[in-house]
């Protein structure tokens, strides 16, 4: 075995089990404080640091992972998850409102840090000219991280109602910690340190490609949170009676089958570069909650509609999130990547932090509808914006 696949090993390995527990954590949250009586929009509310700081992270991770080192800003990113399921293993009388936004915020540090660094990762361990085994490696990664995080939506289900809200961030935060532990010995050494020091103010991007890319991923991001975050699973528990088993263990399938499709993404849409893949599939999506959005409106079967389109839509946006990956890790300068790949994510968690906000105040407010309205128009943007891509890799020097 080679040692890039041995490092992209140790990459995936850490980036799978922070992704379960990440899961977990994201629909124990929901479920639980749903279930004491906390409304769509003060759900949502527990989430904003998580994605605030999300931003944050990833604007500034990008730099420290040029400066420090890739295998340190995943390995702290690591720590900060298991600080931050620490935080919530206290007594219930401490969960107040701010305390778990506080713990929320640690773990938005933590999620961007690993992704950031996973992602960063991989395009060293690739020759340039090799873009179709880029694409497949970082298509495996997404589709297989993602296909774990619906793994810890149901996993999440299960301890909560097996093990109980503390005793289920407990064992997480246990198991996590022998994760970050292993890592620390077997991730390599200066991966991803660039060799010039970059300076502070190079995290934001000077490529228009890369900047536009940025852009059609909030959009895209947005889209999809703004039904899926907090207004789909209390949805499917009001209006379809479901238990948190169910909840759990639907959402779960869903995002396993979503990263399943990622995972075989470049045999759909093939090695095809810039604009012209994007924006098709872009716009197909877009057809899917508009679509929904009808079927409710004129009064057919929620459940056919709602689950039905929820299927076509996991297809469709796994498809077009597979080929964000792959076009910023390409599109990305081999010294300093993670400078791109960073300030790439921070619009992808700037796009997370306006759907979920959206999703529990719309869906509060105006119902499932119009959600779904919402997340039609954004992703529609996202479209639009993919017609400024270059029609193939631009050459980034730096």
């Amino acid at each position: 075995m080679s040692a890039a696949i041995r490092q992209y090993l140790v990459i995936t390995g850490n980036y799978w089990a922070f992704t379960l527990t990440d899961g977990a954590l994201r629909m124990l949250v929901v479920l639980h404080f749903h279930q004491l009586g906390y409304s769509p929009l003060e759900i949502a509310l527990l989430f904003i640091f998580y994605e605030f700081f999300g931003v944050v992270t990833n604007l500034v991770g990008g730099y420290l992972g040029a400066r420090m080192g890739l295998n340190r800003t995943m390995n702290i990113g690591l720590f900060l998850q298991i600080v931050a399921l620490a935080m919530l293993a206290v007594p219930t009388a401490m969960l107040t409102v701010p305390w778990v936004m506080a713990a929320q915020a640690m773990s938005g540090v933590a999620k961007d840090l690993n992704k950031m660094s996973a992602k960063s990762g991989i395009k060293l361990l690739v020759p340039d000219e090799q873009q179709g085994t880029l694409y497949k490696w970082v298509a495996i990664l997404t589709g297989s991280k993602n296909t774990l995080k619906g793994v810890g939506f149901f996993l999440g289900g299960v301890l909560l109602m097996t093990a109980g809200f503390t005793g289920a961030v407990i064992l997480m935060a246990v198991a996590l910690g022998l994760v970050w532990l292993a890592s620390l010995f077997l991730l390599k050494q200066e991966l991803g340190k660039s060799k010039a020091k970059p300076k502070f103010s190079e995290i934001l991007s000077k490529s228009r490609a890369i900047n536009v890319l940025s852009a059609a991923r909030m959009f895209l991001f947005g889209a999809r949170d703004v039904w899926f975050v907090v207004a789909l699973p209390v949805y499917l528990h009001t209006v379809f009676g479901w238990d948190f088993w169910k909840v759990g263990g639907f959402m779960a399938t869903w995002v396993i089958g979503y990263g399943f499709i990622q995972t075989i993404a470049p045999r759909i849409t093939g090695n095809q570069e810039g604009k012209q893949p994007a924006v098709l599939w872009a716009t197909a999506l877009a057809l899917i909650p508009a679509a929904i959005a009808v079927g409710l409106m004129a009064d057919w079967s929620p459940q056919v509609v709602v689950i039905g389109g929820l299927l076509l839509f996991g297809v469709l946006f796994a498809i077009n999130s597979s080929l964000h990956s792959y076009l910023i890790v390409s599109y990305a300068r081999g010294d300093g990547v993670s400078l791109d790949v960073g300030f790439y994510y921070m619009s992808n968690a700037a796009g997370r932090l306006l759907g979920t906000i959206l999703s529990g105040w719309v869906y509060q407010a105006y119902g499932l509808e119009v959600c779904l309205w919402i997340s039609t128009g954004l992703v529609a943007t996202a479209a639009l914006l993919s017609l400024l891509l270059p029609e193939k890799r631009p050459v980034i020097v730096g």
